[in-house]
């Protein structure tokens, strides 16, 4: 039985959202304000949290920081208000997974919430280091090697590849991989994942023309396969 963590302040939202993913057969634990939301989500491990972005004594968007600063990787799903464009692109940027727009419908939310369990059990931990065919990646000293090589991956390379092995083996479309390595924090274009996927087959990749690892799926985006 999945765990959901539910933080919100308003009370009819929060009986909804209980019941029905309690009939869905999640078990819930509620949480009224954002200090007993951190508080629960530090100290409990959740298999997903609905986190609202407007509550009182801390926001959403502190509680989702600190957990990510603290190491939790927790798949989080904000809710935001109608047309705060803003909070989608904040919330993505200090590492949401998804957001839902008030008002919305339980089954969207509940479809939303499938998704990211989904995409989460397929996620491979990277730990410090990960090696794939003749490629070493070591995130924690932000190095790399081929064939026992070093090769001179930039911060945002190293990001890109640590990102396609938490996801290994999913499509991840190039407006993901802009939400969730970038950040929008530069507004990038779609293009410019196209000319860093380029530069990585370069020096990971035996013939970039032919890539055995970072591969395109036509139309949809690109997939880690190492």
């Amino acid at each position: 039985m999945p765990e959901i963590l539910i933080v919100e302040d308003d009370k009819a939202m929060t009986v909804a959202l209980s019941d029905g993913f309690q009939y869905e057969g999640y078990s819930v634990k509620l949480a009224r304000d954002g200090a007993e939301g951190l508080a629960l989500a530090s100290e409990r491990k959740f298999d997903i949290i609905i986190l609202d972005v407007m509550l009182p004594l801390m926001s959403g968007f502190d509680i989702c920081k600190q957990l990510r600063s603290a190491g939790n990787r927790v798949p989080v799903i904000m809710l935001t208000a109608r047309g705060q464009e803003i909070d989608k692109v904040l919330g993505l940027k200090i590492g949401a997974d998804d957001y839902v727009t008030k008002p919305f419908s339980f089954m969207e939310l509940a479809a939303r919430v499938e998704a990211v369990l989904r995409r989460a059990s397929n996620r491979v931990e990277t730990h410090d280091v990960f090696s794939f065919g003749n490629v070493t990646l070591d995130f924690k000293r932000g190095t790399a090697s081929r064939a026992g090589v070093s090769i001179d991956l930039s911060p945002r390379e190293l990001r890109i590849m640590k990102y396609f092995i938490e996801h290994r083996n999913e499509v991840l479309p190039r407006d993901q991989l802009l939400n969730q390595v970038w950040g929008y924090e530069s507004f990038p274009l779609t293009r410019t994942v196209d000319t860093h996927i380029a530069k990585l087959r370069q020096k990971i990749e035996e013939n970039p023309a032919d890539p055995r690892y970072i591969v395109t799926v036509h139309r949809a985006g690109y997939k880690f396969v190492g």
